[in-house]
């Protein structure tokens, strides 16, 4: 019993992190939607290093609001002992960790199915950046956000944006970070240097393989654990009146039967005091 109350508060713990985490996600997304003025004034004056975040609202309330379900399923699924939503907590990081696993393993042993991937990447970046690309608030934020941070131009080089939807209609001109001075320029005046983004996602990889493996480690890690320990009070929620103990639930409605049994004890002794004639 120990175990199984240690094991409880561990899981309640763990998910209440997640919960946390993703409410905080999911209202600074919301935030940036709704309002998005005001936040940039707060964090530009708190964080400048964050103001990307800006740019990738929808985003944050989709992680957000994962993260929340999840947290919510395993932290009340602890403490109210639900086998269904135990269950449900370890499906879905059951079926994330095997996905991870799967997708680890196809980059590393498999590089035509790999480079299949990167295909259709490649496509579907080519396609943003052609259509969506100044155009689509969030398409062109996450772009926006990836080229400055990797400082990079396009997905393979600056001619992805030529005759693009952001190349239509700034009289044929290239995004700034296309460009020597930082300024949307003419294909004269643009940073031949500049790598595309797929080139310096490469290199980004190999000069930190080792972060990039160590976080994603982690992250198993943690999934395993959570895995382990849902399975572990499903099974023993299951389980429970085989090996001889009530869950808290079965505890809760036995002491109020027994209240309730002692209540009329108690009111069967006091009439029987008091009654002057008892029955025979």
């Amino acid at each position: 019993m120990v175990c199984f109350s240690l094991l409880k508060v561990m899981m309640f713990v763990f998910n209440g992190i997640i919960f946390l985490g993703g409410l905080a996600l999911l209202g600074i997304g919301i935030w940036v939607k709704v309002d998005g003025g005001s936040f940039a004034k707060v964090l530009g004056a708190a964080a400048p290093q964050l103001m990307q975040l800006i740019n990738v609202g929808y985003l944050l309330i989709a992680v957000g609001t994962f993260l929340l379900l999840m947290g919510f399923m395993g932290c009340w699924g602890a403490v109210k002992e639900s086998k269904c939503l135990l269950l449900v907590f370890f499906v879905v990081i059951l079926i994330l960790f095997i996905a991870e696993v799967a997708g680890a393993i196809v980059v590393l042993l498999f590089s035509s199915v790999a480079n299949i991937f990167v295909e259709h990447l490649q496509n579907w970046a080519l396609k943003t950046l052609k259509e969506d690309y100044g155009k689509q608030e969030d398409i062109t934020g996450i772009w926006a956000t990836t080229m400055k941070e990797l400082k990079c131009c396009g997905f393979n080089n600056y001619t992805d944006f030529n005759n693009s939807y952001f190349y239509q209609t700034h009289t044929e001109k290239y995004p700034s970070f296309c460009c020597s001075d930082n300024k949307e320029c003419q294909e004269s005046e643009v940073d031949h240097d500049k790598q595309g983004c797929l080139n310096e996602f490469q290199v980004f990889l190999s000069r930190n393989g080792k972060i990039v493996g160590g976080v994603a480690l982690a992250i198993g890690v943690l999934e395993l654990a959570a895995l382990a320990v849902s399975l572990i009070l499903y099974c023993q929620i299951a389980l429970a009146p085989a090996l001889g103990f009530c869950t808290s639930h079965e505890r809760d409605i036995a002491s109020i039967l027994i209240q309730r049994a002692d209540a009329a004890i108690t009111f069967t002794g006091s009439k029987e005091r008091h009654d002057p004639h008892p029955h025979s």
